[in-house]
């Protein structure tokens, strides 16, 4: 295996400069969630080049590829990167910038799709080195409801054979490239949408007595929601890391006009099954019962989201020695438990999953700033460390190391 972990850190070495080419061509053409037409006909492009057989139009625009090692039928491991971009307006200032106005590669997905055809490059040049089968899902949506990771799911990537387990990676711009981290168990929250329709009476703001004012009907739910999910004192599962926030609050009247309705939109989070589906009804029944007191009325829905994101411990435990072996002990670190979601989670509640982070900031050149920023950008060496860590995270749980 120490033979094969050279050639792989070789290969991605040599590599690089074609898969940093790659990246920059997604990034400067980014297309929004199930819109990723011309992505998913630059990875096909890739896949046939290196001479990988792949199946398209799976979800519309996503792509499954396998490499067959030696006695392909023992083992099948899946990676998995996403392709879509975010309605973000870029304001960097590079040669790759984004044509596509409005749209933008924010969230690093250029970085992981360039990463796997990446290792799939490096590993069809190695196919005859180790045994089972490589599965690369090239998924769009992961930044949209209902998740391309769940229609991609049903869609049965996950099937003939069902594989031992998944792999996928994320950019990190806090960390500094040439770093990862993990985390075994818990790591990632589920997440779910709010839309609330408060009503009342509208009227004249200079006649109190003719109207019944939903801004102040809204401000009393939020609070006392506030009071029930979030604060330190009164939350009623003090145990279960929870978010409840909200990000939007439509109140479309004037300086002397009350409208009828408030509208508004949040978030909530949480790492408990059982607590995510009783807090659904809680926060129903207590919004619903203060509009009400108030002479109101709430319309409450919630529209679930992507479930909560465990890495298999044992896998996850594997994945980190192996990955200390390759990049050394220095370079891999311990994550903090993120209330932030992503949809990678339905693949870890199917099958034994490992999703960690890859580092890609680099202070001392001004690469700093967050994901879904408009100047968001990575130091590209860590697209080196992202293909040869996959590659070689791959075939170690083929081979059972």
């Amino acid at each position: 295996m120490n033979n094969l972990k050279e050639k792989i850190r070789e290969l991605a070495k040599t590599s690089w400069q074609e898969i940093v080419d790659v990246r920059r061509h997604i990034h400067a053409n980014p297309e929004l969630s199930f819109e990723e037409h011309n992505t998913s006909a630059f990875i096909a492009g890739k896949l046939k080049e290196f001479g990988i057989s792949f199946k398209q139009g799976i979800v519309k625009t996503g792509i499954v590829a396998e490499i067959h090692g030696k006695n392909p039928l023992a083992k099948t491991i899946a990676l998995r990167a996403d392709m879509d971009a975010l309605p973000i307006l870029e304001e960097n200032k590079t040669d790759y910038v984004s044509r596509n106005k409005g749209v933008m590669h924010a969230c690093g997905h250029d970085v992981h799709t360039a990463s796997l055809l990446g290792v799939a490059k490096i590993l069809s040049q190695l196919k005859n080195e180790f045994e089972g089968t490589v599965r690369l899902i090239f998924q769009p949506g992961e930044e949209k409801l209902p998740g391309g990771a769940s229609l991609m799911i049903k869609e049965g990537v996950l099937e003939n054979p069902r594989p031992a387990g998944i792999i996928g990676q994320h950019v990190f711009p806090s960390m500094e490239g040439g770093k990862v981290g993990f985390r075994k168990g818990m790591y990632m929250a589920s997440t779910d949408e709010i839309y609330i329709t408060v009503r009342g009476k509208g009227g004249h703001a200079a006649m109190p007595s003719t109207y019944n004012n939903p801004i102040y009907i809204a401000s009393q739910v939020l609070l006392e929601l506030k009071k029930e999910f979030m604060d330190a004192d009164t939350r009623q599962v003090p145990d279960v890391p929870t978010v409840l926030a909200f990000g939007r609050f439509i109140a479309n009247g004037a300086t002397n006009v009350i409208p009828d309705e408030v509208k508004i939109e949040g978030t909530f989070r949480t790492m408990n099954e059982g607590w995510r589906k009783e807090a659904h009804k809680k926060m129903k029944a207590t919004a619903q019962k203060v509009a009400s007191n108030l002479g109101g009325n709430c319309e409450f829905a919630i529209m679930d989201g992507y479930p909560f994101l465990i890495n298999n411990e044992a896998m996850t435990e594997k994945a980190i020695a192996h990955a200390k072996e390759y990049l050394g002990e220095t370079n891999v670190e311990e994550l903090d438990l993120r209330m932030t979601a992503e949809d990678f989670a339905f693949y870890s509640q199917v099958v034994p999953a490992c999703f960690y982070r890859l580092g890609t900031g680099n202070v001392s050149k001004g690469i700093t700033s967050g994901v879904h920023t408009s100047t968001f950008d990575i130091d590209e060496r860590a697209l080196e460390t992202g293909m040869g860590l996959m590659a070689w995270l791959a075939v170690c749980e083929l081979g059972g190391k």
